[in-house]
């Protein structure tokens, strides 16, 4: 039986910063920007994106790593509000499967981990103009100093999964 694409919500930093990240990812088909709810006392709208990938290509486990490791997953701060730390579930096997993940991820962080694991609730997409962020505009002073690092952390520790043609200008800078 083939397994069709899956899809799955990450929040954490800014969603520019988030959907380059899985944007740069081979097997995720498509990543849609915005905010998402979810129940209880996380009922306000974060900052967030929804993954859509392939899971022969990319799995669960890797996509959780990765956005443990390109946001402040340890740390609370002043806008954890706006900007949650959370893997967010549609099903309740994903959600088994994400609390055996991130307890299997946390002894990776020299602290612990602080993201939460929620249902998906609602979810309200960004306005068009800043969807696709980074890809059109890279250039941008936000995305240098607040993407590009993170999108080399890509680049070092998961570039077997990386996307290389899209982030050919990181790897091969050009000197004016």
């Amino acid at each position: 039986m083939e397994i069709g694409v899956k899809k799955i919500g990450f929040g954490g930093g800014c969603h520019w910063c988030t959907e380059a990240v899985f944007q740069s990812l081979l097997g995720v088909e498509k990543v849609e920007q915005g905010w998402i709810a979810s129940a209880g006392e996380a009922f306000a709208f974060s900052e967030a994106v929804i993954v859509h990938y392939h899971p022969k290509e990319i799995s669960l486990d890797l996509l959780v790593e990765i956005h443990l490791h390109t946001h402040k997953s340890t740390s609370e701060h002043s806008m954890r509000e706006k900007y949650r730390s959370a893997v967010y579930f549609y099903t309740e096997e994903e959600q088994n499967r994400l609390s055996s993940i991130l307890k299997g991820l946390n002894g990776d962080f020299d602290n612990q981990l602080i993201t939460q694991i929620l249902p998906f609730a609602s979810f309200k997409p960004s306005r068009e103009a800043i969807k696709n962020y980074y890809y059109s505009n890279p250039n941008k002073p936000f995305c240098e100093t607040f993407i590009n690092p993170k999108l080399k952390l890509l680049l070092k520790q998961f570039s077997e999964h990386v996307d290389g043609e899209n982030l050919w200008h990181l790897e091969h800078p050009v000197k004016l």
